[in-house]
């Protein structure tokens, strides 16, 4: 059980560290540091969407010959209206937007830009979950090393994802400690979604497919609604296109090497 909660751990050490850049820069981020970051961040994603979740929920349904894809394909649909309720649903401001989403609220614009961050953390909590679930029960076809690098992975694009939150936090008047502990409470929902997850396994198992392809839809909802538009946004810039092929590359290498 122990590697698996520091599997669980990983990605919100990863938001943690990233949040800390706060203590360590005096300016707020420029607007192409964010487009850069924001870009890597959707590249990792979109990879391990591809090669850590739908590419494993249809080996897992091999058995179904043609119609293989089908589990992928539902549960590929319900992550995409979880998350699209979750947007409904939750008041929550993007990082240089201004005008919040979901329903009104009298929140402080701090603490929905930080409800912003959670809202897309949340399915990756639930990606390393149903991975780690997996490894657990040992009735999926998962890997030590394809559930590390599904970690690590997140873990990587998390770190710029916790200065995106706590240097623009910092800007917008929080204090630097503040602005920390809100970047890397945001990223707490990750291990917390995780474990959640990892306890119902025997539950989760059984349906394994669609629970994959269940947390690479709402990462990819994450990606096409919100990172893409981020890292366009502005004076056009190629910035976040290279950045984006980046992530991919890396979170691809590391599961095809780890897994």
């Amino acid at each position: 059980m122990r590697p698996v909660i520091i599997g669980l751990l990983i990605p919100f050490i990863g938001t943690a560290l990233g949040s800390a850049c706060v203590f360590l820069m005096r300016k707020a981020l420029s607007k192409n540091v964010q487009k850069a970051l924001t870009g890597f961040a959707a590249g990792v994603m979109v990879a391990a969407s591809v090669w850590s979740l739908l590419i494993p929920a249809m080996e897992e349904s091999a058995a179904l010959g043609k119609l293989s894809f089908l589990p992928a394909f539902i549960g590929f649909w319900l992550g995409i209206f979880f998350l699209q309720i979750l947007d409904h649903i939750i008041p929550h401001l993007h990082i240089n937007a201004t005008e919040a989403e979901g329903p009104k609220s009298k929140l402080t614009r701090i603490t929905m830009m930080v409800l912003a961050v959670t809202l897309h953390n949340i399915p990756e909590g639930m990606a390393v979950g149903v991975v780690y679930a997996g490894l657990v029960s040992g009735a999926a076809e998962i890997t030590t090393g394809a559930a590390l690098a599904l970690a690590l992975g997140i873990a990587i694009q998390n770190f710029p994802e916790g200065a995106i939150i706590s240097m623009p936090l910092h800007a917008e008047g929080a204090g630097k400690g503040k602005s920390f502990a809100y970047g890397a409470l945001s990223g707490a929902v990750e291990p917390i979604f995780g474990f959640i997850t990892v306890l119902a396994s025997s539950f989760i198992v059984p349906a394994m497919p669609y629970m994959l392809s269940f947390a690479a839809g709402a990462m990819l909802y994450v990606v096409v609604e919100e990172l893409i538009p981020e890292m366009a946004e502005g004076e056009h810039s190629h910035i976040g296109v290279l950045t984006f092929s980046l992530g991919f590359t890396v979170m691809m290498a590391l599961d095809v090497a780890l897994g």
